[in-house]
C-alpha cells in the first residue's frame, strides 16, 4: 500500500457544529484525516468524523501541545497539515497544497510552512489588530517536527530545519457570538497566568494599568486595529481588558499558593 504523502490532523472537543465543513474542505487534498478527540467531548463530533471517513483517536486531554504530539505520532503521511475544526482550506490553499504534494519527497531543507489566515469575528473579516495575516506554522514534515509541551497555549511547532511561507489562506471562523468570545479569552487569560506563575512572575499594581494600556496601543495603533472601525475598537479594548483579567488570575494564584 502506498504511504500517504499528506495527513490532515484535527484536535476536537464538542465540535459537531463546525467540523463537518472543515472535513469537507480538507478531504479532497488529504490522503488521510486523523482526529484527536478530547475524551470529555459529549456531542456528535465522533459520529460526524466517522461519517467523513476520518480516523478517530479518543484521548484524555493533557495540553494542546501534547495533543498535537499525539497527532504527529498517529499520522502516517510524510507531511501533516494541522487544521482546527473552525478552520477551512480555501481554494487557493488547496491548489498550493496540491502542487506541494507532487514535490513532497524533495528534501530541500524546508520542514514546515506557515499559512496565513483570514479571521472572522462575528461574521466580519478583520484586517488589523494582529489578526492578519496571522501566519500559523501548520504544515509540518512529520519526522522533523514536535511541540514543546511546556507551552500550554499558543503553541508553536519546533522544527529540525527551516520553514517557509505559503500564499494560500486558511479561513478561521474565530468568534460567532459574544459568549464564545468571552469564554475563550477568559480561558486564555487563566492559562497565561499559570504560565507566568510557573516562570516565577508576580502580579504587581502597575501591571493592572501598564499591561492593558500597552496591549491596546499595540493592537489598535501599531497593528492597525483602527482599520476595522468599531469592530477593531471593540476587539482591541476587549483584549486590553483581558490583560487585567490575566494579572487578576495571577494574583489569585499567588495568594492560593503562598503559605
Amino acid at each position: 500500500m502506498k504511504r500517504p504523502v499528506l495527513s490532515a490532523a484535527i484536535l476536537a472537543r464538542d465540535e459537531e457544529h463546525h467540523i463537518g465543513e472543515c472535513l469537507e474542505s480538507v478531504a479532497p487534498i488529504a490522503d488521510e484525516v486523523v482526529v484527536i478527540l478530547d475524551n470529555r467531548s459529549r456531542d456528535r463530533t465522533a459520529e460526524v468524523c466517522r461519517a467523513y471517513g476520518a480516523t478517530l483517536h479518543r484521548l484524555a486531554f493533557q495540553s494542546y501541545p501534547a495533543q498535537r504530539n499525539h497527532a504527529l505520532e498517529r499520522c502516517q503521511g510524510e507531511w501533516v497539515l494541522f487544521i482546527d475544526a473552525d478552520e477551512r482550506v480555501t481554494p487557493e490553499l488547496y491548489k498550493e497544497l496540491l502542487c506541494l504534494k507532487h514535490s513532497a519527497h524533495n528534501d530541500d531543507g524546508i520542514d514546515g510552512y506557515a499559512i496565513p489566515r483570514h479571521n472572522l469575528f462575528f461574521g466580519h473579516t478583520v484586517r488589523g489588530g494582529g489578526w492578519y495575516p496571522d501566519h500559523q506554522l501548520r504544515l509540518l514534515r512529520r519526522a522533523r517536527a514536535r511541540y514543546d509541551e511546556r507551552q500550554f497555549v499558543h503553541e508553536v511547532a519546533l522544527l529540525d530545519g527551516a520553514s517557509g511561507t505559503l500564499a494560500g489562506h486558511l479561513l478561521h471562523i474565530n468568534i460567532e457570538h459574544m459568549g464564545e468570545f468571552w469564554h475563550k479569552q477568559a480561558s486564555y487569560a487563566l492559562a497565561e497566568a499559570r504560565i507566568l506563575h510557573q516562570e516565577g512572575r508576580r502580579a504587581r499594581a502597575r501591571n493592572f494599568v501598564g499591561a492593558p494600556a500597552r496591549e491596546f496601543w499595540r493592537r489598535y495603533v501599531r497593528l492597525g486595529g483602527w482599520r476595522d472601525g468599531l469592530y477593531g475598537l471593540f476587539l482591541c479594548l476587549s483584549l486590553a481588558w483581558f490583560e487585567v483579567v490575566k494579572y487578576g488570575c495571577l494574583l489569585l494564584i499567588q495568594r492560593s499558593t503562598t503559605p
